[in-house]
């Protein structure tokens, strides 16, 4: 018999990853005025992550929150899962080149205002590329852009009064 043995860090992220599929599933039933705006509320918990425990757990967040929360919803392997892992995975460049800047922290605002632009960029490029491409499609960018500016700025202040709460 194989025994797995657990880390802190391993429950720590399942913490974590739980409770952003808990806030994924509860915004899935709030309605869109436009297909692609999202508050993105889960990534309230991604952004914390990156910010207490570094990039490695927020990727372990991330990309659990996606792949559970699809199977959860139903979404797997469907058009919406291809929408959500793309975005993610853009999020996570982003998250990723933004910490390798040196001498700068861009604090939990600037991480979820490029975060939120990166997975609306990368959401869009994947619809375009893989469902829609028609040239009118680009007439939403910056309706969406905007929106993922908006949602992101909420969310960064969401996580800096967590953040000052904590400590």
């Amino acid at each position: 018999m194989t025994t797995l043995t657990t880390t802190t860090e391993d429950h720590r992220i399942a913490l974590l990853a739980a409770l952003a599929i808990t806030i994924h599933i509860a915004e899935s039933a709030l309605p869109s005025p436009l297909p692609g705006i999202k508050p993105g509320l889960a990534n309230i918990v991604t952004i914390a992550a990156l910010c207490i425990y570094g990039l490695r757990t927020a990727a372990w967040v991330l990309m659990l929150r996606v792949l559970a929360g699809s199977l959860l919803l139903g979404t797997f392997l469907s058009p919406t899962f291809a929408l959500s892992f793309t975005g993610a995975l853009a999020s996570l460049l982003i998250l990723g080149l933004a910490r390798l800047v040196p001498g700068q922290s861009f604090g939990p605002v600037g991480y979820s205002v490029l975060a939120a632009m990166a997975h609306m960029a990368g959401q869009f490029t994947a619809a375009y590329w893989l469902f829609i491409p028609h040239p009118a499609l680009l007439h939403l960018f910056p309706i969406l852009m905007t929106a993922a500016v908006v949602f992101g700025v909420v969310s960064g202040i969401i996580v800096a009064a967590m953040l000052k709460h904590i400590q």
